[in-house]
């Protein structure tokens, strides 16, 4: 089982704590990593884009002049599409673009995240993270305490709202859930930490 230290809050190592293998030492999985942030970028674009085809614009009733004895083109609608005002042709539609992925093989891929942020050493685990109130400066201490450097994913437990708060304005440094853990979080962070509750959380999920 791999090991890493338990940090608190100041820095300091107060312990040490064992990771389950089928978690965070199993194999690496690159293609499946790429197929579940494929996955998870699709399903966060809305497919609301519309443009206005020939028929869905307005005007254009009337032909805009006779077909034949004017010496111009001939016309039917001011509102075709080699108009200035006119329909656009083959424009996008709204459309789903979710694409699905088998449970097993996200688990998979999540425990292939972790694994490479534990083997590359960029795993951190504090004991607690805790604020009386939200302030963004304590918790740029905690980061600094850490030796924090790069963009970072703080995963919280049950009750991370003030930690939330207090590291919503930090350039850099994001959020999440333990429950919400995802492959694109954990690969688009440089350093991953977690708390000890974060970290029982995850291997419950995924156990």
């Amino acid at each position: 089982m791999p090991k890493v230290a338990v940090y608190d809050m100041q820095g300091n190592t107060v312990g040490e704590l064992e990771l389950k293998d089928e978690i965070f030492a199993a194999p690496v999985n690159v293609a499946l990593m790429h197929q579940a942030v494929v996955t998870y970028l699709a399903n966060q674009r809305q497919g609301t884009v519309a443009t206005k085809t020939r028929a869905m614009v307005r005007g254009g009733g009337r032909k805009p002049w006779r077909q034949k004895g004017t010496g111009r083109a001939r016309h039917g609608s001011i509102r075709s599409p080699i108009w200035v005002g006119g329909g656009v042709t083959f424009g996008p539609q709204p459309r789903d673009y979710r694409l699905a992925m088998p449970k097993k093989a996200r688990r998979q891929a999540l425990k292939s995240a972790l694994s490479s942020k534990v083997s590359a050493g960029n795993l951190i685990v504090v004991d607690e993270l805790k604020f009386d109130e939200p302030k963004t400066r304590r918790m740029v201490e905690v980061l600094n305490n850490l030796q924090v450097q790069g963009k970072a994913l703080v995963v919280t437990g049950s009750d991370g709202r003030n930690v939330v708060l207090s590291a919503r304005n930090i350039p850099g440094v994001d959020t999440i859930r333990a429950q919400d853990l995802n492959v694109y979080a954990v690969l688009n962070c440089e350093q991953l930490i977690m708390t000890k509750e974060a970290v029982e959380v995850v291997e419950e999920v995924l156990a």
